[in-house]
């Protein structure tokens, strides 16, 4: 199964499926026609958007992509948790003029008529965040020639994805930027997620699935060291968000490497779920106090964040980075493939230079 998803890209690069707009059909499109898996992200979009991604993704490329899929969340947020949170935005509903959001928005992502979609109009891959799929559904999209991935961030919950019958597991580490795909957000967990190399050789030991390495990647270096330690393929997030065809606000990518913004930290002040950002003012002011509820949250900040990016004012912005932001590259996204595909080849070459001298 591992050469059935390779044997789709020419490169062991996947480009990350980046939600809220980020990763538009341009971005998949120049990432896969360089060589690399391109990625749709339908998180946050109706059924009906995803579908009209997808076409126009189509007519610009041949290539193979991926779409990206939500899981439905439980309900298990603390309404009064959720409404002290409001109370406490108080100050930014009145510094950017706006209301907040319904926090009772929905919960499912409209799942299900994107799952309908897909079987429809069948994609080469897709992935799910924030939990598994069940065995039915996975099924389905086999039978529908659809490769299936699945975000795992402990060894056991890759141990679920290969349980369930999902193709590959994303395995994603604490370097990565924007959500963890946690498949059940539980805050006494917060802090204890596991680093990529460690996570890696722990998954590789449970599972016999194919893994696609997630977490900080920024040099093709580090994908030779993943694909070393037994990946069979690298996503990279941050760093194709810095691209000119990346949908991110040009405060986003501006913000990457500069100077400003010097780290980032896991936060749920924005959604509610854990997800690592640039530490930026709203980060620091709310971070402390956002209780576990998503989606609750990110429906209750959705109106702030939008005011905060059409005012040009990067420090109520959720700036979603991983760890390796520093290193983001502004070049187009299929020279950055083919520069990162050089830098495999390059660190490779090291490796088998040692080997031999040894």
């Amino acid at each position: 199964m591992s050469s059935a998803l390779t044997d789709l890209f020419a490169h062991p690069i996947v480009q990350a499926p980046m939600a809220g707009g980020v990763s538009v059909p341009q971005l998949a499109g120049a990432v896969a026609e360089a060589g690399g898996l391109g990625f749709l992200a339908a998180g946050y979009k109706t059924a009906d958007g995803m579908y009209q991604e997808i076409k126009t993704l189509r007519g610009i490329t041949n290539r193979p992509f991926g779409v990206n899929l939500f899981m439905p969340q439980p309900e298990y947020a603390d309404p009064a948790a959720v409404e002290v949170y409001a109370h406490q935005l108080a100050g930014e509903v009145t510094w950017y003029d706006t209301e907040l959001g319904d926090p009772d928005s929905g919960r499912d992502d409209g799942y299900d008529a994107k799952l309908a979609v897909l079987l429809d109009n069948p994609v080469p891959v897709v992935s799910f965040h924030f939990g598994v799929p069940t065995s039915d559904v996975l099924n389905s999209l086999r039978r529908a020639g659809t490769l299936t991935l699945v975000t795992a961030t402990t060894a056991d919950e890759a141990l679920a994805v290969q349980r369930a019958g999902a193709d590959a597991v994303i395995v994603q580490g604490v370097e990565a930027g924007g959500h963890q795909g946690t498949h059940r957000d539980n805050p006494e967990a917060d802090g204890s997620a596991i680093g990529l190399l460690s996570l890696l050789a722990q998954v590789r030991e449970t599972v016999d699935l194919p893994l696609v390495a997630a977490g900080g990647i920024m040099r093709g270096s580090q994908i030779a060291a993943v694909l070393a330690a037994g990946a069979s393929a690298a996503q990279l997030g941050t760093a194709f968000l810095a691209t000119p065809e990346s949908g991110a606000h040009a405060l986003h990518k501006q913000a990457l490497t500069n100077p400003l913004f010097v780290r980032t930290e896991l936060t749920r002040a924005f959604s509610g779920r854990p997800a690592r950002g640039l530490v930026n003012r709203f980060l620091r002011e709310h971070g402390p106090y956002a209780p576990a509820a998503y989606p609750e949250v990110h429906h209750l900040t959705s109106p702030l964040r939008k005011k905060a990016a059409a005012s040009g004012d990067a420090q109520g912005m959720a700036l979603w980075a991983g760890q390796g932001h520093r290193m983001a590259r502004e070049l187009p996204a299929g020279e950055l493939v083919a520069v990162l595909a050089e830098e495999i080849a390059a660190a490779r070459a090291v490796l088998l230079d040692g080997g031999e001298a040894a």
